[in-house]
């Protein structure tokens, strides 16, 4: 029977809107991080039969299935499927999903997911149009979900778990502290890939990166009026992209690779709309009922942190050890540029596990349309 296993996964370093990437096109950015890590792990591009790659905001430069233009942008076989998908923010993670169901099911033996997002020349929502959004909107006019603005959802969350300002801030603090000790004691150097600029620029780190203090968090304005997140207690607007390798494990052991890890377990779940990110406490939920696992058997959590909010309420619901969760900080201070995202946190996730010399892994992160992607990751050894 087949298993799925992934052999790797890497991302590019993350850069600030108008940033270091910010000259890149979204299908250079790609190509060269699909490029990147097949090199890596030495596998001639040609074993992969599919390529999935997630994108959020599919306009522009990023519209036209920015997977295969990016795939056919690097010269390899051009026999590889391959297709980009929109679970917003988690449709990296979804895009590894993906590729390991068909892997289980026999279907291919190899495949590539993958994501991007280049913001600074992409923005959110541009793929809605213009002002006068001649091809309309997403709600109709009947609509009556209350499905709130991811701000407002991130403040009810707030409001919801009893977290006060000062709270949010402290672990907004605590991202940008923890990301700069992991970057300091060089735990991310495995997952991020240099990328080289055409003016001869070598990025080799995050740039999202930003020396602060309770003091100065504390004198953010809020979002929106009224509210409790801030810009210090919210994920980055961020260039990046990502990429990991997904084999079945007796083609990847027979080609010589050596697995880092297993998917146990995955989902795709929908969150309360009213809440509209609170989706990873529910993600956690049915991972642990779909395998009779507790928390007390996970070993490193990863939750994006869209919102300070969003990761706090996965820790209070379900009860987490502090010490094991995001602990090389999170899109607060790396970044998230959101069609990637997916993928970083399986990275870290895996570098963490072989740093501490855990087992088990999950990875949960809120999207837009009130869902979340889960999954539950064990090391390989």
């Amino acid at each position: 029977m087949p298993n799925p296993v992934l052999i790797d996964a890497a991302r590019t370093p993350y850069g600030r809107r108008g940033g270091v990437l910010s000259g890149f096109h979204a299908v250079e950015l790609l190509a060269r991080t699909q490029r990147a890590l097949l090199e890596r792990v030495g596998l001639d591009p040609a074993e992969v039969e599919q390529a999935i790659g997630g994108c959020v905001t599919q306009a522009g430069q990023q519209s036209g299935n920015v997977t295969r233009m990016a795939w056919l942008h690097n010269g390899f076989a051009d026999d590889t499927g391959a297709v980009t998908i929109d679970a917003q923010c988690g449709s990296a993670q979804q895009a590894v999903h993906l590729l390991a169901a068909q892997i289980a099911a026999g279907e291919i033996t190899t495949g590539l997911a993958c994501g991007v997002e280049v913001m600074s020349q992409v923005p959110l929502l541009a793929n809605l149009g213009g002002e006068e959004r001649p091809y309309g909107v997403p709600r109709p006019p009947s609509w009556e979900v209350d499905l709130p603005a991811q701000f407002e959802a991130a403040d009810r969350i707030a409001a919801r778990r009893g977290f006060t300002r000062e709270d949010l801030d402290a672990f907004g603090l605590a991202s940008q502290q923890r990301a700069a000790q992991a970057w300091d004691e060089g735990r991310l150097d495995r997952q991020v890939m240099p990328v080289t600029r055409d003016d001869g620029t070598r990025v080799t780190r995050d740039e999202g990166l930003r020396e602060t203090s309770t003091e100065a968090l504390a004198g953010l304005r809020t979002i929106r009026e009224g509210g409790l997140h801030t810009a210090g207690t919210s994920s980055q607007i961020s260039d990046g992209a990502t990429a990991a390798l997904v084999m079945d494990e007796d083609r990847a052991r027979a080609l010589g690779l050596r697995p880092r890890a297993r998917i146990v377990a995955q989902v795709l779940v929908g969150a309360e709309p009213e809440f509209l990110l609170d989706g990873p406490v529910r993600a956690g939920e049915r991972l642990l009922a779909r395998t009779g696992m507790s928390i007390s058997d996970i070993d490193v959590f990863e939750v994006n942190e869209a919102f300070a909010a969003v990761p706090m309420s996965f820790r209070q619901v379900h009860g987490v050890d502090p010490d094991k969760l995001n602990v090389n900080g999170g899109a607060i201070a790396l970044g998230h540029p959101v069609g990637s995202t997916g993928i970083r946190l399986l990275a870290t996730a895996m570098d963490e596990l072989e740093r501490t010399d855990g087992t088990l892994a999950m990875v949960a992160i809120c999207t837009g349309g009130a869902m979340a992607t889960g999954a539950i990751v064990e090391r390989l050894a």
